[in-house]
């Protein structure tokens, strides 16, 4: 079976985290929601590309949570989660999903 890529399920967890919390009140919720995500993509990540890789796409996700509560303050609550969310998908798209191009 060929790996899910996991540059989407990176923008799931934190556009997806960002809107449960909003819609429903309650940030716990939101947070179930982006740790869910997170532990998906880093299982993924550890299989298909080491421990290394999994740690800095983590850690990017990680920022990119981190990064929206403040640029929040300058850009607003959806711009700041829709940039966030495309830095952090992007990295992982290069990173983990993109095709390598093999020739021998």
């Amino acid at each position: 079976m060929a790996p899910v890529p996991t540059a989407p399920v990176v923008a799931v967890g934190l556009v997806g985290g960002y809107s449960v919390a909003r819609l429903s009140g309650r940030r716990q919720l939101g947070g179930v929601v982006l740790v869910a995500m997170g532990a998906a993509c880093g299982r993924s990540w550890l299989r298909s590309r080491g421990p290394a890789v999994t740690g800095v796409l983590l850690g990017t996700y990680t920022a990119a949570f981190g990064a929206a509560h403040p640029l929040a303050k300058k850009l607003g609550a959806w711009p700041s989660v829709l940039t966030v969310t495309a830095a952090a998908a992007a990295t992982s798209y290069l990173l983990a999903d993109r095709p390598t191009n093999r020739s021998s």
